[in-house]
Order: C-alpha cells, then structure tokens, then sequence
C-alpha cells in the first residue's frame, strides 16, 4: 500500500511538473520588423517591363497571391531560347557551390531535430556482475559477511529537464528559424548561379553576333583592298589608299581576334556553373537574334515575399528574437526529475525475482545565486544582437528596391539609348555609301571612305552591345524580382 501511495504521489507531481511545463515561454515573442514599401516603383518606363494596374481610388490593390501574375519556375524559359534552358539544368544537378549550400542547410535542418529532443526524457540501461573479496584490513570488512560475494545488477534510468521557462522551445524556435535563413539562402545562390548562367550566356551571344559583323566587315574590307589595288594598277588610286585600304582590314581582323579572347572566357564560365571541364564543353556560335521579352513586374510590396534574400534576413531576425527568450532562461531555476528501476542480488538466482526489485524517483533543482554579472552581460548581448539583425534586415530590403530601380532605369535608358543608336547605325550607313559611290567615281579620295566606313563600324558595334546589355539588364531584372521565389517555398 505504501508503495502503491508513494506511485500516486510521484505520477501527481510529475503530472504538475507537465502542466507547468507548458506555461508561457520567457523572453519577447517573435514580430517581424515593420517596412513601408513604396506604393509603386519609379523606373518603369521601358517597353520590356510589364507593370500591373493602378490601385483604385481609396484602396491599396494587392493580389490575393504573392506570385500572381509574376515569374514561376524557370524563369529563364521566358526567352524561348533552347540551349539556354539546357545549360540552366546543369545548374541544379552539378553546380558544387550550389550542393555545399544545400548541405549546410540540411545540416541546419538537423539542429531542428537535435533541439526538438530536448522536450523529451534520456532513458539509458545497464547491468553489472562484480565479484568481490574486501581486504580483511580494509574499512570495509565486516566479519559477519562472506569472505567474497558477488553483486549482479540490472537496471535502467531517466532523466528529464521539463521546460518550465521556454528555454528548449526558444531554442528550437531559433533553430528552425536559422534552417528556414539557411534554405532562403540556398534559393538566393540557385537565383545568381541561374541569373550568372543566362547573363553570360547572352553576353556570349552577343560576341557571336559582334562576331558575324567583324567577319561580314573583314569581308567587305577584302573587296574595297582589291578594288584599291586595281585602281592603283589603272593609275586611278595612289599607294597611300591601298596602304589604308590594307591597314582598315588588318585592324579589323585584330579586332576579330579579340572579340574570339572575349568569347572564350565567357564559354569557360558558362562551363564552371554547369561544372563541365573546359576541355570537353563547347557552345555553338549564335547571334543574338532574340526578342526582349516583357518583365512581368508586380507592386512594390510583393518585394517582401520574394527575395529569398530579404527572407533569410527576416528569418535570422527571428532566430536572434529566440536568443533572448534563451538568455532569460538562465535567470530561472534548473529542475530536474531522475528515476531509476532494476532488479539487484548477490546470487544469480536470485536476480531477476520480485524481492530484487528496486527503483527510486526524484527531482532536484537548482538556482545560480551568483555569477558576476554573467547572465545579465549574455542577455544585454542577445538584445543587440537582434537589435543589430533588425537593422541588417531593414538594410538588405533597402537594397533590394534600389536593386530592382537601378535595374528598371538600366532597361530603360538603355532602351532609349539603342532607338538613338539605331538612327545612328542608318545614318553612318547612308554616308558610307555615299562616300563610297563618290570614290568609284573618282570625286573623292579613299580617306573618306575609312572615315565613313570606321564611323558605321564603331555604330554598329555599339548598337551590338547595347542589345547585348539589354539582355543582361532583363536578367539582372528577373534576379532583382527574385525570380519565380516566394516565401511559401520555405520548410514549416
């Protein structure tokens, strides 16, 4: 009866230990810091940027969803460009910087785990089998016993810390919180490796198209240098021309040669992100002869749900508010229950038999009464340490609209720049044509002529590479935008 009386008493203490346990925890609860975002973007007068509508008078529009409307998936498919969207696999299945981030948060996603088990009780087993023979001139002899006995034993325990004031679920709240950072980090590296594989990429193009036009201009330059010559044999031209004729064509074919410099350093980057050894991987020449396609653009507060960036900042905002919960926990006393059961005898046969049996149960606790200030210097540490998260959360949300601006404005004025660039590139062509004529006829000298024709040269080359940027821009727009991300791809 006593035993039974002493079970009740144990099972009812324990049973308030458990209600105790999941009081409140201490420490500030969790809210994410406050941004006003713009009510709509500056930079939005390119043609390749498609915005949303106006809000309506006296409401704040906003889609239902964060990604209405907006960039999903693979996103690099929007320029219909089939080996781009083949070298975008590569990506994900070989990329090593992209794998050593996926094992970090794996890793981080195991500290989970590891602090969730804190909730529960160690239980640990054993057993033991001494043979003994005390010195007859020890303390611990006593005439009455036997000369040697043994002592078998066979027992298990438990332990368990119960969570009175929150530290263990402060502690996994941290740990989640830094494994959701760590899985927004992993969606910020897939973002620029992408980004860095399509803007590469499409700079290459624009080397194979610079290409074309040197080769078509080393061609044309090679007619005028033999039509120079036979004028010089009719006695039409002078030495003077057929020297520039031939100066024009061996500049512009150094030209060339620099331009093939150029495009194989971009090949050998292409083939790092796809983790392909230089020596087996190879991308066909092809102009860039795309579309700009159209930027589906959103409202300026979606910004905040999809930047894996901005999200791993907000999520590292949490895991240092959950610090501060961990750091107020040390000012609390320390409890903890213990319980022990087995069976013990000095025979073996008597072993494993009812009147072998034992067990105890008990709770100990602990208060620290001083620490010189340890406590109260770790939890000032944790409250700046959030304080100081805070404003790094704040700063990278900042960044992240004047990237999305500096993109916009890129598109934008480069837009403007290639429609004045195109006037000029027709411009130069019509005087070199003239220029052209007009030495044929034997009106002017050849100097006119490589003055026009390195003026529609240097035109066309610049109306090359402001297509080139264009696509660069377009890119740096979707990795600005966070491409098809948003928050709801985080783990719970």
């Amino acid at each position: 009866m006593t035993m039974r009386r002493n079970l009740t008493i144990s099972v009812a203490f324990i049973g308030a230990l458990a209600l105790l346990n999941g009081c409140k925890p201490v420490g500030p609860d969790y809210a994410r810091p406050g941004y006003q975002a713009p009510a709509a973007y500056k930079e939005t007068g390119a043609k390749a940027v498609l915005t949303p509508p106006a809000p309506p008078n006296g409401g704040a529009w906003q889609p239902a969803s964060p990604s209405d409307g907006l960039l999903r998936g693979k996103w690099w498919e929007i320029y219909k460009d089939q080996q781009l969207n083949s070298l975008e696999e590569h990506i994900a299945t070989e990329n090593q910087t992209l794998k050593q981030a996926m094992e970090n948060y794996l890793a981080a996603h195991d500290q989970v785990a590891a602090a969730r088990a804190a909730f529960f009780p160690t239980l640990s087993a054993g057993g033991s089998m001494v043979r003994e023979r005390p010195s007859v001139n020890g303390l611990s002899y006593n005439p009455a016993r036997p000369n040697s006995f043994g002592d078998f034993m066979l027992a298990s325990q438990a332990s368990w810390e119960p969570d009175f004031w929150g530290r263990i679920r402060r502690t996994v709240e941290a740990a989640r919180a830094n494994a959701q950072a760590d899985a927004a980090d992993v969606a910020t590296i897939d973002l620029a490796l992408h980004a860095e594989m399509a803007a590469d990429y499409f700079a290459l193009r624009g080397m194979d198209a610079q290409t074309r036009l040197l080769q078509a201009t080393v061609t044309s330059l090679e007619h005028q240098l033999d039509l120079t010559e036979r004028r010089l044999g009719g006695g039409v031209a002078t030495a003077a021309d057929v020297a520039q004729a031939r100066t024009q064509l061996e500049t512009v074919r150094a030209q060339l040669v620099d331009v093939g410099v150029a495009r194989a350093q971009l090949e050998h980057a292409i083939g790092t992100l796809a983790n392909q050894k230089a020596a087996d991987f190879g991308i066909p020449a092809s102009p860039l002869d795309l579309d700009l396609p159209a930027i589906p653009l959103g409202v300026p507060s979606q910004l905040l749900q999809r930047r894996p960036d901005i999200a791993s900042a907000e999520r590292r905002t949490a895991a240092a508010n959950a610090q501060i919960g961990i750091a107020q926990s040390a000012f609390y006393p320390s409890i903890s229950l213990g319980a022990t059961g087995g069976f013990e005898s000095t025979n073996a046969g008597t072993w494993i038999q009812g009147p072998s049996s034992l067990w105890s149960l008990g709770a100990q606790a602990t208060q620290l009464l001083f620490d010189a200030g340890q406590r109260r210097a770790l939890n000032d540490e944790a409250r700046h340490a959030y304080e100081a998260q805070t404003a790094a959360y704040k700063g990278t949300v900042l960044a992240a609209f004047n990237d999305v601006e500096d993109q916009l404005s890129s598109l934008r004025i480069l837009e403007s720049e290639s429609l004045v660039e195109q006037r000029a590139v027709a411009s130069a062509q019509h005087s070199y044509d003239l220029s052209n004529e007009r030495y044929k006829g034997g009106v002017t000298s050849y100097l006119e002529v490589l003055t026009a024709e390195n003026a529609l040269l240097e035109n066309q080359r610049t109306n090359l590479d402001l297509q080139t940027r264009q696509f660069v821009a377009s890119v740096g727009l979707v990795r600005a935008l966070g491409g098809g991300w948003d928050v709801s791809q985080m783990p719970k």
